[in-house]
């Protein structure tokens, strides 16, 4: 399949933002709860969905969590407790940059989590999502796939753009050694946490601007009814003339 070029992409996704903006004002009037987990192998794409899903939408109501390594204090909790204080209250919308099933990816393959450990987690989460879904939260899990060629080739680029330089980390680069090890973890975790009340999605992102649109797409259709019109506001003209800034202590900096 032909790569998708930018004009075609930016013009199939406008109207997909224009669907999330609408999604959020429902979730506003109804005060739903949404949380979507972004998994899946390094360089896939996780970054890139999240914001052209975050772009048009009010960041007091649509957070993006990316949590960094646990503190030492954070890491002598129960494993889920650092994350339910990002969970959303009403009304808003929380896109986990990596979450929870940290423990099952990353966490294992690297050896940074005991077999013990992994094993009380996969047994641990579905109960954990069933009391989000039973107190209404609107859960959606979502695993970015894509092959080694593809992967190495974005480990290259990162590698050589200084603007994307800080996405490749040691720890990155220790995984490439690990892409089978990922998916025997990846097909543990499915195994054990696709269920009937938080199911899996599985969304290829070897292109990913394709990856991205279906994902968008897959997500608006699983959330209900969105058609909540924008709210009316007046907007009346000006009394007089527009008036111009004026400056007394300093003055700005021009370009």
């Amino acid at each position: 399949m032909a790569k998708l070029r930018r004009k075609d992409y930016e013009r199939q996704l406008e109207p997909l933002q224009h669907e999330l903006v609408a999604m959020a004002r429902w979730l506003q009037a109804t005060g739903k709860r949404i949380v979507v987990l972004f998994e899946g192998r390094d360089t896939a794409g996780k970054g890139g969905v999240i914001n052209a899903i975050a772009d048009h939408m009010n960041p007091r109501q649509c957070r993006v969590v990316a949590l960094p390594k646990p503190t030492e204090r954070e890491a002598s909790q129960w494993y889920f407790q650092r994350y339910v204080a990002h969970l959303p209250a009403a009304g808003e919308i929380v896109l986990f940059d990596r979450s929870w099933y940290n423990r099952a990816g990353v966490e294992k393959v690297m050896g940074f989590a005991s077999d013990a450990q992994v094993k009380a987690f996969l047994k641990q989460a579905p109960a954990f999502e069933k009391l989000l879904v039973d107190d209404g939260v609107l859960l959606f899990k979502y695993w970015l796939c894509c092959d080694q060629e593809k992967q190495e080739e974005r480990f290259a680029e990162r590698l050589k753009d200084p603007l994307k330089r800080w996405k490749l980390s040691p720890i990155d680069v220790e995984a490439r050694r690990h892409y089978d090890d990922y998916t025997r973890a990846r097909e543990a975790m499915l195994k054990a946490t696709h269920t009937a009340h938080a199911p899996w999605t599985l969304v290829d992102f070897n292109d990913q601007k394709r990856g991205r649109l279906a994902l968008i797409a897959d997500l608006l259709e699983r959330v209900p009814d969105t058609n909540v019109p924008p709210a009316k506001i007046a907007f009346e003209p000006l009394s007089g003339k527009p008036k111009k800034e004026r400056f007394g202590v300093l003055r700005p900096v021009r370009g």
